[in-house]
């Protein structure tokens, strides 16, 4: 961890020059948008009718999200990507996307549907695809029931960038974990009650059933079962408890907890734990050759938010993910990624490439597939008292073999409607780490979102 300045300097030296280019033309772009005029007095009318609640809503965004990526060519993640590729020091990525949303409601029932549209030119061509994130319909007979049916993002879990206990969720994308997620498919009711006495002030039991089959949530596990599911929530002692469990076929038994309070009314604090029975994870050597092992996983996180009165926010969370590599796993499978390499450059065979490959998708080539991680994000709303500019920085460290990816990024939401963000990513490490043998050095990314 003292070196990180080195690591940076030594890794991407190119990264820096290419944000503060691009930082420069976004603040020259920025007067050219126009910026809100001062409000002054006006008179003002009250209708009833804009307060009252519509049975419909329609809303949504479309974005346009451009990405530079600075290459390395020595990595191994480079070199399984691009073997048979000659590609610059830099490529370039176009991103679209339009999500839209809407709702109607009449009477005891609702429903709701969310889409995602999006569009990629890489180096791989154009694609296009559509998902339907949310699709459901819920039914209210009494304020404290209510049955949903369809496919639905349920948002289990307390933690900012990781929640081991989301068991019917996908995983966050912790580099952007507010986007919103494609769900699961289920049927599920939630019942409400609240107390009176100084303790337990609200219990709520959500039941969850989960099918799995050859077209529905088949990403989810072994297909053609019933899976059960479930959360209990309790609001003790001013403390946010949840505990939680999955069981079924599909996936092995797993259960946990969670839990946030507020400490004061700036700093809050919240942890999740999770015991997933049976675990089968598949690792390969240096050699290639296979192994598996089977065992009790024990998945936590711990994590707090603190807010200061400059409007400054702290998140930060330490995440122990018990289904990960260990740091000698991974460093054998980049090894063998390495080996597969020089074996295609000396022989023109590709057969360990492809191994390699198989072994990568969804496995070591998932997010944070390590066993140790920190957190530390760092926000200024209107800082020095100059509106609707946010800056940030995030990092994320691999806290086994101390490789990091560290993220600055300014965000401009004066124009109505509109939301601007410049975000850049410096990755560093040594080799046969994670974060160092990423295909790329750096990337910088523009967000251009138009809300509706």
């Amino acid at each position: 961890m003292t070196d990180v300045g080195e690591q940076i300097s030594k890794k991407t030296p190119a990264a820096f020059s290419v944000v503060s280019l691009l930082m420069s033309a976004f603040s020259l772009l920025l007067p050219l948008c126009g910026f809100p005029s001062p409000a002054f007095a006006e008179d003002y009318s009250f209708d009833l009718s804009e307060v009252d609640k519509k049975p419909y809503h329609l809303g949504g965004y479309a974005e346009i999200r451009p990405i530079l990526y600075g290459l390395d060519r020595d990595a191994a993640l480079y070199q399984l990507r691009f073997y048979n590729r000659d590609e610059d020091h830099t490529l370039p990525e176009y991103n679209a996307a339009i999500q839209l949303e809407g709702g109607i409601e009449k009477g005891i029932t609702k429903l709701f549907v969310r889409t995602n549209t999006a569009y990629q030119d890489s180096y791989l061509g154009a694609t296009s695809t559509t998902t339907v994130y949310e699709a459901f319909l819920s039914v209210k007979p009494s304020p404290s029931f209510t049955i949903d049916a369809g496919k639905k993002t349920l948002k289990w879990g307390k933690g900012y960038a990781w929640n081991p206990v989301a068991f019917v969720d996908r995983p966050k994308n912790p580099d952007d974990p507010d986007l919103n997620l494609e769900g699961f498919v289920v049927v599920s009711a939630d019942y409400i009650r609240s107390f009176r006495g100084p303790l337990l002030k609200t219990l709520s039991v959500t039941p969850v059933l989960v099918p799995v089959s050859e077209h529905v949530n088949d990403d989810l596990g072994t297909t053609t079962h019933l899976n059960t599911a479930g959360k209990i929530y309790l609001l003790l002692y001013d403390t946010d408890i949840d505990f939680l469990f999955l069981t079924g076929a599909s996936r092995p038994r797993r259960y946990g907890m969670d839990l946030s309070r507020n400490i004061t009314t700036n700093l809050e604090v919240h942890g999740e734990f999770a015991r997933i029975n049976d675990f089968t994870r598949s690792f390969i050597a240096a050699d290639g050759t296979t192994h598996q092992t089977i065992y009790e996983a024990t998945n936590w996180l711990l994590g707090l938010r603190y807010l200061t009165e400059q409007d400054t926010t702290y998140i930060f969370e330490y995440y122990r993910n018990g289904t990960g590599f260990t740091e000698q796993e991974t460093r054998d499978y980049l090894t063998f990624v390495h080996n597969a390499y020089d074996s295609y450059r000396s022989t023109g065979n590709e057969a360990l490439l492809r191994k390699a490959t198989a072994v990568t998708d969804k496995n070591y080539g998932r997010p944070n597939a390590g066993q140790a991680y920190l957190y530390l994000r760092v926000s200024q709303k209107d800082p020095f008292d100059i509106l609707y500019w946010t800056p940030a920085v995030t990092a994320i460290v691999n806290a086994e073999d101390r490789s990091y990816s560290l993220s600055p990024e300014i965000s401009y939401t004066g124009i109505t409607n509109l939301e601007l963000r410049l975000r850049a990513m410096a990755l560093a490490g040594d080799r046969l780490s994670e974060y160092g043998e990423k295909p790329y050095d750096y990337r910088v990314e523009m967000r251009a979102r138009y809300y509706f």
